[in-house]
């Protein structure tokens, strides 16, 4: 399978970069290594391991050895920990069956300072950084084509690591090396400044698009990153550019990247295509940065294991694992937005929920289910997502019974579509442009839904849902569009925690920084009101 080599890692590298840094080890138990002891440095090793750490959680598997500690390894793995925070808080997703320490306070939108999940978000994305700092450290110099391409790749993975810092924390420690120092605190807008140069200063060492080993970052990567944080610049720095985040949109249009057929083929187990041996799914000509999954060679509880499991339940159609989690399922909200009269069919398989939308992407099951969430006491109550499987589209066996093989399609062409027509909206005061109808008419006319003649920015706003619903980016839509903490009239069903919805207080756009890092690195001060 394609991570034949990711599982032979050691744990040694993942040791040395937790040394003396609180802003990744804060509640962390770890024990300095003897700087006496003489360590070998695998280059390739802590290659895989880098990418590893975008789908797997430790050194041994699904468990034992986590690379996190404090927090449930399967659910501190790089993808899970976004996704509950992008997903559980907004009006696509909600769960009302798992106890996990610290989830009831994130679906509520009332964590604090020490809630566990924040945290362990936080530990996450600072740990899978200092790792990328170890590994460049160590390549520091090197000449060869191969070494600068890596560099390339892992000063890409630090990136996309630090924006979701920012993006969740706003204002996070900053370290590039691996020191015994306390890393300072950067402002918003300065990591904004600093992430935009680093992306830019690596395209020209980064593969042509299509032209890198499936799973590795290409320029088209890169560019699509730009083009996210310019899409929400306005809420980083201050100041929107949507110019910017339109030119890099159309950068990754001009790609030989292109829209998959198949909207389900994106969601399941053969989405590598030719890579997963399948001659039917051409998800990889559409999915710029895939998280490798492998149900036999790299198991983890918190890639798309996590989301097919956490989806489905006995009873339901075949969705590939033996395991069914009865965990997150649609809010009425999410329903709504293929059927925005209130007419989605009751008592429904995935197929008649479709027809009835008249979208692709409506795949939702909602048989022995409710349409409203209700008391939200059980999983039933509200429709079931069966947008993510570990069916094979071309019919062939999966690797392993239980653990999947589907790959994270975590950056696809979609994207770009959708911040080329928002932002070319949004240059025009708001007001639809015949470039805006054009790439949502295209996303629309893959889903064979509906094509209009003109949209709205609300119409857009809600674009975002229909076609990345589930995938984990909805907060920062939201927040963008002014629709999540604070005063304003968009609301839904358990919104803040009420059951007909309640206000978010506008602070909790962003996260606070764990109270044992506050307490452990002087540099740090809080964000406001926690």
């Amino acid at each position: 399978m394609k991570l034949k080599h990711i599982k032979n890692l050691f744990s040694a590298a993942a040791l040395a970069c937790t040394l003396g840094l609180s802003s990744c080890v804060g509640d962390l138990d770890v024990t300095p290594i003897d700087p006496n002891v003489h360590m070998t440095f695998e280059q390739n090793e802590v290659f895989n391991k880098i990418y590893g750490t975008l789908g797997l959680t430790g050194q041994k598997g699904p468990s034992d050895e986590g690379d996190i500690d404090g927090i449930d390894e399967g659910t501190s793995a790089f993808f899970r920990m976004g996704w509950i925070f992008n997903e559980l808080t907004t009006d696509e997703a909600i769960v009302n069956s798992w106890s996990d320490a610290g989830l009831s306070d994130v679906t509520a939108c009332t964590w604090g300072a020490s809630n566990v999940m924040s945290s362990g978000l936080y530990y996450r994305l600072t740990f899978d950084v200092t790792l990328c700092n170890f590994f460049l450290e160590q390549t520091e110099g090197a000449g060869d084509a191969e070494t600068i391409r890596q560099r390339a790749e892992v000063r890409f993975i630090r990136a996309l690591n630090y924006f979701y810092l920012m993006d969740f924390f706003a204002n996070p420690p900053i370290m590039e090396k691996v020191t015994t120092e306390k890393p300072q605190q950067y402002k918003r807008a300065d990591l904004f400044a600093h992430l935009e140069s680093e992306l830019k200063a690596i395209e020209s060492d980064l593969a042509e698009p299509r032209t890198n080993t499936y799973g590795r970052v290409d320029k088209a990567a890169a560019w699509l990153l730009l083009a996210r944080m310019y899409l929400n610049a306005e809420v980083y720095t201050g100041q929107a550019q949507w110019n910017a985040a339109h030119e890099y949109a159309q950068k990754v249009l001009n790609t030989n990247y292109t829209l998959c057929p198949t909207y389900a083929h994106l969601f399941m187990a053969d989405n590598g295509g030719e890579y997963d041996g399948s001659s039917v799914n051409k998800a990889p000509q559409e999915v710029i940065l895939p998280i490798y999954q492998d149900g036999d060679k790299a198991q983890s509880y918190g890639g798309s294991f996590f989301l097919i499991a956490g989806t489905h339940t006995a009873g339901m159609p075949n969705w590939g694992s033996t395991d069914g989690w009865a965990g997150p399922h649609c809010r009425q909200s999410m329903v709504e937005k293929f059927f925005p009269n209130g007419d989605a069919p009751v008592e429904a398989d995935e197929a008649t929920i479709i027809a009835a939308a008249g979208d692709d992407r409506a795949m939702m099951y909602s048989i022995g289910r409710t349409l409203t969430t209700g008391d939200n006491t059980a999983f039933t109550d509200g429709f079931s997502c069966t947008k993510f499987t570990n069916v094979r589209a071309d019919g062939g066996n999966v690797a392993d019974s239980k653990f999947t093989d589907t790959d994270i399609p975590f950056m696809r062409l979609a994207e770009a579509y959708l911040t080329l027509a928002e932002a070319s909206m949004r240059m025009n005061n708001g007001q639809s442009t015949q470039e805006a109808v054009t790439a949502i008419n295209a996303l629309r006319s893959r889903a064979h839904a509906t094509q209009q003649s003109s949209y709205t920015l609300t119409d857009v706003r809600d674009e975002w849902a229909r076609e990345f619903w589930f995938e984990g980016r909805r907060r920062m839509d939201l927040i963008r569009f002014g629709n999540f903490g604070g005063n304003h009239t968009y609301s839904w069903d358990w919104k803040g925690g009420a059951k007909d919805g309640q206000t978010i207080q506008e602070y909790r756009n962003i996260l606070p920084i764990p109270a044992q890092d506050l307490n452990a690195n002087n540099n740090l001060t809080q964000n406001p009101n926690y």
